[in-house]
């Protein structure tokens, strides 16, 4: 009810127009909406133009708070560098996450890696519980959000680590504390994001062939399955990426490698979708020609050649 209220005041009061692609997303002039549940996001060229679109709202009988820059609303450090790149950072959260860990004293020895290279984390039903020396699940979201928003480097581990959240074993424990030392030796680091007018829209994705199974739990489908990820580049910086378990159980690589193309760019095309829309709405584009590419990066030739050739197939 609070959203079709919203809705109708945007579109016929203020003068927005909803995005046909996604339902929380609106446009007027140069200014772009974006909507999640009660909170808002303006973008523009100018603070004038922002300004001006929340006094329309207030008009509307919309009661706008302004709460800061986006940098507040994302709980994210935004700089701007001299020779154009952007750094983003979220050091208040991982200070967050090390003192729930518990490994905010200057004294602990910081780790090179998210994890151990050689140790595929596993249900470990063999290994004594979890201990409850730190709120398992809250650190598990803190980590979402933090990987979610600056630091993809951290994708494989928090996913792992996550999967096992109903029934956390001391592995599981040891694999997080871990984590919380590698991000104490980087806590000031982050995504830098550097801008080339000259790329589009591209794809990198890969996948790892039933990398989880194990023989002591062979029973467990879950082991079977094959992993993939993928990281969506748009003018040559990364804007969305993911690190997840397959649904489906590949009986090859060159399946697994097809499953994870295809999650890649389910993702992609309502990406293309929104580009083309903010171009028709009068929005620069960087990279655009007549019609928005995209290029996809992926590395097995089988599953390559399925992609190319529609043809079915029985995989």
């Amino acid at each position: 009810v609070w959203n079709k209220y919203l809705v109708d005041r945007l579109t016929n009061e203020v003068g927005f127009a909803q995005s046909s692609i996604d339902e929380c997303l609106f446009y007027k002039g140069n200014v772009i909406y974006l909507l999640y549940t009660d909170d808002s996001i303006l973008v523009g060229p100018n603070k004038q133009e922002l300004d001006q679109v929340v006094t329309d709202l207030r008009k509307a009988g919309l009661n706008v708070t302004e709460e800061g820059d986006i940098q507040d609303f994302l709980g994210i450090n935004i700089e701007k560098k001299e020779d154009g790149s952007i750094q983003m950072t979220q050091p208040q959260l991982i200070k967050s996450i090390l003192k729930d860990l518990r490994l905010d004293d200057a004294n602990v020895t910081p780790k090179d890696t998210p994890a151990a290279t050689s140790r595929i984390l596993r249900r470990h039903a063999e290994s004594d519980k979890f201990d409850e020396s730190f709120h398992y699940r809250s650190v598990i979201g803190k980590l979402n959000y933090l990987e979610r928003g600056t630091r993809p480097d951290i994708a494989y581990i928090v996913h792992q680590c996550a999967r096992f959240t109903a029934d956390p074993r001391t592995n599981h424990a040891q694999a997080i504390r871990w984590l919380g030392r590698y991000l104490k030796g980087t806590n000031e680091k982050g995504m830098i994001l550097t801008p080339d007018p000259e790329k589009g829209l591209e794809v990198y994705v890969d996948a790892d062939f039933a990398g989880n199974w194990h023989k002591d739990e062979s029973e467990d489908e879950g082991t079977a399955r094959s992993r993939h990820g993928y990281i969506i580049t748009y003018a040559g910086c990364p804007i969305t990426w993911k690190s997840q378990m397959q649904t489906e159980i590949a009986l090859s690589s060159t399946e697994s490698e097809y499953t994870g193309l295809s999650y890649a760019l389910r993702e992609v095309i309502p990406i293309i979708q929104i580009l083309q829309e903010m171009k028709e709405y009068g929005h620069q584009i960087v990279g655009s020609k007549a019609k928005i590419h995209c290029r996809v990066f992926e590395d097995n030739s089988g599953a390559l050649e399925m992609a190319r050739l529609y043809k079915y197939r029985p995989r």
